[in-house]
């Protein structure tokens, strides 16, 4: 293979011309001729068993080429590629230059490179001021979510339902006397107070006896999703078939030493606080970061190839395959219970590629700018931790890993530190208070 030709074109692209020896086209040409031959027939001969001349002078002489020819550029593509040393960042268009038995193959590729950023002033960007204090009454809500999430549900018999009960229905909703469709559920599950059902639905069930039919009265909110009852009144007639309160445990030391590794409550509150604090802390971080990588695209500029953007959202879309496919449902599946199809999806998930892409590209501009670098030592504590995730052997991780990979991620730790970098050097505001006009 010759990488014979590299043309710069306008819009971020680039030409490669491909030069392929004719050894080479030949090898290829006898592989493709192998393949399909038992598929072709020739009278006078048993099927596959026909010469590859005689093929080609009755179907035509480029019978193969196409094989051959996908086969070449597959093969080569790749090579010529790096050894071009541009940034290609999307499929190439590829077209055939020459192909022809006993000569060179040729082809173009005609390829979008990674477009160039301009950056803006990346030192004092501002960001919001985030409290991260963690207050006692924070701690006291943790500690009492966490004591509702250990509580034992009691069975009630002697009284009605009151508010905070956890019930088991059955309904069946009616408007202007005649039951809709959607409106019926029998054993359903329902926390009186927790908003699951429309407003006034579950206030009406207070005081409601087990067993008995009690009429609840209600009125769908104008923008409720269903059309056909939106604004309406209705009424759903509903039975209680049985109540359950919770049972808390009491806040002391037994309690502390049941949900955690601590022995007394004390040291359960203050592991509580540490913790808030650790997730408060990582929020603000998230928001800076987010924040600061909005506000230099803002002041950056970049053309963005649309060829580009197509392949993000094409890697973004097989991302959200494989995440459906872990939670055991097709892209199929999906696309049919939304209504949605590729083309949809695609438009769905544009606007996030270009964000992903934007932000990618100032962030690595910054590394160019700044010298920035990852180290070994950098790298080796990645690798610890991927193999600590995946509960393998450091060195099993190593071996998995190609030169490309190491790269791939030696780039992600530099974008990583050059977003520290970012953050360390940013202003921060408090945030604007919200005003509304009268």
């Amino acid at each position: 293979m010759t990488l014979q030709k590299v043309e710069n074109l306008e819009n971020n692209t680039a030409k490669l011309t491909i030069a392929v020896e004719a050894e080479a086209v030949e090898k290829e040409l006898n592989n493709a001729y192998l393949k399909r031959r038992k598929n072709i027939n020739v009278q006078g001969f048993r099927k596959g068993k026909a010469p590859r001349k005689l093929i080609e002078k009755m179907y035509g002489e480029g019978i193969f080429f196409d094989d051959a020819a996908n086969a070449l550029i597959n093969e080569t593509y790749p090579d010529a590629a790096t050894e071009s040393k541009l940034e290609i960042v999307a499929q190439p268009d590829i077209e055939v230059v020459q192909m022809e038995s006993g000569k060179e193959f040729i082809y173009t590729a005609v390829v979008v490179l990674k477009p160039e950023v301009t950056l803006g002033d990346y030192k004092g960007l501002e960001v919001t001021k985030v409290d991260t204090s963690v207050t006692e009454e924070e701690v006291d809500a943790e500690l009492e979510r966490v004591r509702k999430q250990n509580g034992r549900s009691i069975e009630v018999t002697d009284r009605p339902v009151a508010s905070g009960d956890e019930t088991v229905i059955d309904f069946e909703g009616f408007v202007d006397g005649v039951a809709f469709d959607g409106g019926k559920g029998e054993d359903y599950p329902l926390t009186i107070g927790s908003g699951q059902f429309i407003p006034g639905f579950e206030d009406q069930l207070v005081g409601a006896e087990i067993g008995k039919e009690v009429e609840v009265n209600v009125t769908f909110p104008e923008e409720y999703h269903s059309e056909d009852l939106a604004g309406k009144d209705a009424v759903f007639k509903c039975t209680v078939k049985s109540i359950k309160v919770k049972e808390l445990p009491e806040l002391d030391d037994e309690f502390a030493s049941d949900v955690s590794e601590f022995e007394t409550l004390e040291e359960y509150k203050k592991d509580l606080f540490e913790s808030l604090v650790k997730t408060k802390e990582s929020k603000a971080k998230e928001t800076k970061e987010n924040e600061v990588v909005e506000a230099l695209v803002k002041v950056s500029k970049m053309d963005i190839p649309e060829k580009m953007i197509d392949a993000q959202v094409r890697n973004m879309a097989n991302e959200f395959a494989q995440r459906l496919q872990a939670q055991g449902l097709s892209i199929d599946q999906y696309m049919k219970y939304t209504g949605m199809n590729n083309d949809s999806l695609f438009e769905q998930m544009r606007p996030e590629a270009l964000k992903r892409i934007k932000s990618r590209l100032v962030l690595e501009a910054v590394v160019a700018a700044e010298n920035i670098t990852a180290s070994e030592e950098d790298f080796q504590k990645q690798v610890d931790e991927m193999a600590k995730a995946y509960n393998m052997e450091v060195d099993k991780i190593k071996e998995l890993l190609g030169e490309k990979e190491k790269e791939n991620m030696m780039s992600d730790l530099a974008v990583n530190k050059a977003l520290d970098f970012l953050v360390e050097n940013a202003k921060e505001v408090e945030k604007a208070e919200e005003t509304t006009e009268e």
